[in-house]
């Protein structure tokens, strides 16, 4: 099957950036990483989006910027994980491209986020946030073309995977 584009949706922690930068060079395509886009169209890290707009105001540059970056082709899309909260998000990047979930186990997560200051949604006790979102998210990435768990996996089987599933591995 072809796809304009391969979305990448998943909890923080999942793989989404590292995945996906590895996939859009092994195709030669580009690699779009939402969060990033946002960050320097607003000259600001997300964590001073959230302080100064709030979570809506960052959402509503979100949806922006998904609707925006899935007009285009041949990329690898990442995108931040919360951002299939908002069900137009969803049927952007069903209709821009094949939708693969990331998944990881709720120790891999906390692990891998532990230690980020970039992420105003696990400020705090960084173990009880995670499994809040994790819970709060639980169904919300099913909507997708392919799920594959990342925890313990490396980042090459999860881009030949992803290839396979294209009919391109």
């Amino acid at each position: 099957m072809d796809f304009r584009n391969i979305v990448l949706i998943g909890l923080m922690g999942t793989g989404k950036s590292t995945v996906g930068s590895k996939l859009a060079e092994r195709l030669g395509w580009s690699y779009v990483d939402t969060d990033e886009r946002i960050e320097a169209e607003a000259g600001m890290r997300i964590s001073e989006i959230f302080a100064e707009r709030g979570e809506a105001g960052f959402r509503q540059a979100e949806s922006a910027m998904i609707e925006k970056t899935l007009k285009g082709m041949s990329q690898v899309v990442s995108t931040g994980g919360g951002a299939v909260l908002d069900h137009r998000n969803c049927e952007a990047m069903l209709r821009g491209g094949l939708v693969v979930a990331l998944t990881a186990t709720e120790e891999t997560i906390i692990e891998r986020v532990r230690y980020d200051q970039n992420r105003p949604l696990v400020n705090g006790n960084v173990e009880e946030r995670v499994r809040s979102l994790m819970e709060a998210r639980r169904n919300a990435y099913d909507f997708a073309h392919v799920r594959i768990d990342t925890t313990d996996v490396p980042v090459d089987a999860i881009v030949v995977g992803i290839l396979s599933r294209m009919g391109k591995a």
